[in-house]
């Protein structure tokens, strides 16, 4: 079974540069050791169904300690299968281009 959860998380209340906390997030990503896509909007991860949940939670934990208001917008694929849908989902478009 896998997960793929698509999220962006920034906090509302540090102005309209937020750069540096995005980074704070994805390093907790990166550090997690899961599969991720990083784009200019959101950030994409596999994993089984808590794992992906948790890290997430990690996110928004690590923001709250300097941010009173925060935004986390998601959305999950979950599948009773096989892992390694992040990768072969973008490699089965470009196929087809």
């Amino acid at each position: 079974m896998s997960a793929i959860l698509d999220f962006s998380i920034f906090p509302l209340d540090k102005g309209v540069s937020l750069s540096a906390y995005v980074a704070r997030a994805l390093r907790i990503v990166k550090e997690s050791g899961l599969p991720y896509v990083f784009s200019p909007m959101s950030t994409s991860v596999e994993g089984e169904w808590d794992e992906v949940l948790a890290l997430v939670t990690r996110c928004k934990e690590e923001l709250a300690k300097d941010c009173d208001r925060i935004n986390v917008s998601m959305r999950v694929d979950w599948r009773n299968g096989p892992s390694g849908r992040l990768s072969a989902k973008i490699k089965s478009v470009e196929q087809k281009l």
